[in-house]
C-alpha cells in the first residue's frame, strides 16, 4: 500500500492508499505491477520488460530493460519506452540474445493482455 501520493511520469497520480500487486517470475522476462484503489477497484497495470529476476532468498533484483506496458482497466494498453531499448541496445552494445528475448517477452505480454491469460484474468 502507497504511504504518501506519487506523481509518476507514465501512471499519473497515485494517491495514498494505492494497492499494488506485483508478479515476478524467475523464468520470464518480464514482471506485472497491478494498481487498486482502496476499494480494490483496477486503475492500471504497469509492465516492465526486464531479464528474469534474481532471489538469493531475501532480496529479489532484475535488470529493467526500459520496455514498458501500461494497461488501462479496459485492457487497451501502449507500449512505452521502446526507443529507450533500442537506443540503450545501440549505446551499451546489447547482445542479439537479450535483444531477442526482449521482444519475445514483450510479445508473450501483448498477447497475455489480449487473452486475458493469468495475471490479466485476476480480479
Amino acid at each position: 500500500m502507497f504511504a504518501e501520493h506519487i506523481e509518476h511520469d507514465q501512471l499519473g497520480s497515485i494517491p495514498i492508499g494505492t494497492l499494488s500487486t506485483e508478479y515476478y517470475w524467475l523464468d520470464r522476462w518480464y514482471n506485472v505491477f497491478r494498481f487498486r484503489d482502496a476499494d480494490l477497484n483496477l486503475k492500471k497495470i504497469y509492465c516492465n520488460i526486464s531479464m528474469p529476476p534474481r532471489f538469493d532468498g531475501e532480496i529479489l533484483t532484475y535488470v529493467d530493460l526500459d520496455i514498458d506496458v501500461l494497461v488501462e482497466p479496459d485492457f487497451s494498453y501502449r507500449v512505452l519506452d521502446l526507443e529507450d531499448f533500442e537506443d540503450n541496445a545501440r549505446h551499451y552494445n546489447y547482445p542479439p540474445a537479450i535483444q531477442t528475448e526482449a521482444q519475445r517477452a514483450l510479445e508473450e505480454l501483448i498477447r497475455s493482455i489480449e487473452t486475458r491469460a493469468y495475471p490479466f484474468n485476476v480480479s
